[in-house]
């Protein structure tokens, strides 16, 4: 694995780590100092003088985690954070578990404190390396510094490839100050006994999917993270086209379909589109590609596609089968798969458009009409989706960050973004995550738009970040739904906890978000009104520099569709009117809601009742 024709340095451990990175290809660290780590931040300060690397003083460690992230997730690279020993490494547990749950590759490096004081409890001490154990997907703590040069190998090749997810180097004080006889290791040339993940899928396999797709009439392709990560975007558009098949995606599905082809039907799941709900209950194949049917697109998961077979393709052989049993299971990297069934189908002489899925695709279309996404218009008040739907206008090729709640799911709804311009928490679910990913996008891609859409209530979590953008100058537009509650919490209260608003009600203390901004140097703006609103994003777009949004919506404005818990995903509330509904020429009653439904439904969409 060493460079035996590299000749033979005395460096430090600190340097070992540093000089490991950069032949990674490492541009940006995102990182806070602190005792533990001094020793490696001494080290990076040489490098740093030297040019090549260059480091991000985050305000807060999760900040650094978070960032790190969204460097990730728009490149596709290994992203790069660092903290010290105890609080400090602490503090980038909610960024590890978020990588670790959305499968973003990191490398994570904290200090530690020296070798002999381990397990002393020594000041600034704490066992990172086992809190973090169910949420990296590797670790290591660096007991020798001649490994450092391997173990840092180790850690990107494991970060990176198969399932990415987030790695742990866990580097004792001691171990960063010992000098030795330093070797680097050729990043290429890392292999790992047992270590080796499946990436061509099964040729049978690959036969029986591909026998199943011919046979069906109402085929569905639910795409999931897995395709984003391994840039299957092309492949999946091919098999899509080639058998005319609808195109479903989960939230970190999102940008891996173009989201303006006639064949995507958007988002799944408990905010979902109405069609792309209803097409999942009635589709008789379910091909989902890099997904593992999380609970929040299933919702009843014993009435998820309960019709279809199912087809699973995913490299991560722990999730194939783990909630639902596929007929036809495949395990591998989706890209190769999904090459690897194209091929065959073109070997076997496949037509290039088929006509099998017309009478699914126009019952797809009708449901589109009857149940379209809504933006409402209210007198005197603003609607957040409003602003979402002219962000999008303006900028439609930006980078996307988002926090968590009712704009996650409305930017979600009406956002249509590309591949990796689509950054948001899914798994954990994390508020404070928008700002810091938009600062790691924005520094991985200087000459992009990026824009963090964040609410009153998630902006707080990670407001510090803003001193790095006014530091570094990072041009990060921030546009804020302020509402004046933790919105999806004040929803769920409104519709399952009988109005008892309990602590979710944000107006006290609320800071004043242009004065915030001018207290950063930032340029802070307000939009009141609809009237406002196209010149105040134009204003915002045009600013060089970063800005800080907040646009003040309706208060009371709930995000729908939803699919309740514990319902299936046919058993949707907030439809929007159907006009078209009473007019249809033949209509059908529920026998237990009573709506009308048009003849072609299975399921009432009131209810959920088998029809």
């Amino acid at each position: 694995m060493q460079l035996q024709s590299v000749a033979v340095k005395r460096a430090s451990g600190a340097f070992a780590l540093i000089d490991s990175l950069k032949r990674h290809g490492v541009k940006h660290i995102f990182g806070y100092p602190g005792g533990a780590i001094l020793p490696i931040y001494d080290e990076l300060y040489r490098a740093e003088a030297a040019g090549g690397i260059h480091h991000i003083l985050v305000r807060h460690e999760q900040g650094a985690a978070h960032a790190a992230d969204g460097y990730a997730r728009a490149t596709g690279e290994v992203g790069v954070c660092f903290a010290t020993s105890g609080p400090g490494a602490t503090n980038l547990v909610t960024g590890i578990a978020t990588a670790h749950m959305d499968s973003i590759p990191l490398v994570v490096v904290t200090g530690q404190v020296a070798r002999a004081a381990i397990g002393s409890d020594a000041f600034q001490e704490t066992d990172i390396w086992g809190i973090t154990l169910p949420i990296v997907k590797h670790s290591y703590v660096v007991r020798d510094p001649r490994d450092m040069a391997r173990i840092t190998a180790e850690a990107f090749y494991i970060a990176s490839s198969g399932r990415p997810g987030p790695v742990l180097i866990d580097v004792p004080k001691d171990v960063a100050l010992e000098e030795f006889d330093y070797v680097p290791v050729d990043p290429s040339s890392v292999k790992l006994a047992g270590y080796r993940p499946t990436v061509r899928g099964n040729p049978r396999q690959v036969v029986q999917a591909l026998k199943l797709i011919r046979e069906s009439r109402q085929p569905l392709l639910y795409i999931g993270g897995g395709a984003i990560a391994a840039g299957a975007h092309r492949e999946v558009r091919e098999l899509a086209e080639r058998f005319q098949i609808p195109v479903t995606t989960t939230l970190m599905g999102k940008g891996s379909f173009e989201e303006t082809h006639p064949l995507a039907l958007g988002m799944l799941g408990m905010h979902g589109t109405a069609y792309a709900n209803f097409a999942v209950t009635e589709c008789d194949l379910l091909i989902a590609v890099g997904a593992r049917f999380d609970d929040r697109v299933t919702g009843k998961l014993d009435e998820f596609a309960s019709r279809a077979k199912v087809i699973h393709i995913d490299i991560d052989p722990a999730e194939v089968g783990k909630n639902r049993a596929p007929q036809v299971p495949i395990v591998g990297d989706v890209r190769q798969v999904l090459t690897d069934l194209l091929q065959r189908s073109t070997e076997d002489g496949d037509s290039r458009y088929s006509t099998q899925t017309q009478a699914w695709l126009e019952r797809i279309n009708r449901w589109r009409e009857d149940y379209p996404l809504v933006v409402p218009q209210y007198p005197g008040s603003l609607a957040p989706q409003e602003v979402i739907v002219e962000l999008s206008r303006q900028a439609p090729a930006a980078y996307y960050t988002t926090d968590v709640g009712q704009h996650q799911m409305w930017s979600a709804q009406f956002l249509k973004n590309g591949p990796r311009r689509w950054i948001s928490s899914a798994g954990l679910g994390t508020m404070g995550f928008g700002l810091p990913a938009a600062m790691g996008a924005k520094v991985a891609l200087p000459d992009e738009q990026v824009i963090c859409i964040s609410g009153d209530a998630s902006f707080q979590m990670n407001l510090q970040e803003l001193a790095t953008l006014a530091q570094y100058g990072i041009n990060v537009k921030t546009v804020i739904l302020n509402n004046g509650w933790q919105g999806m919490v004040r929803q769920w209260q409104e519709a399952f906890y009988g109005e008892r608003y309990s602590s979710s009600n944000m107006e006290v203390g609320m800071p004043d978000f242009v004065k915030l901004a001018d207290a950063f140097g930032i340029k802070g703006m307000v939009i009141h009104s609809r009237e406002e609103l196209q010149d105040a994003i134009a204003e915002m777009l045009a600013h060089n520099g970063p800005v800080l949004v907040e646009a003040r919506v309706k208060r009371d404005e709930n995000c729908y569709p939803m699919v309740a818990p514990g319902k299936s995903n046919a058993q949707m509330i907030g439809l929007p009117e159907r006009d078209k509904l009473g007019k249809a020429a033949e209509l059908i009653y529920c026998n237990s809601c009573g709506a009308k439904n048009i003849s072609t439904n299975n399921f009432c969409p009131e209810c959920g009742t088998k029809l």
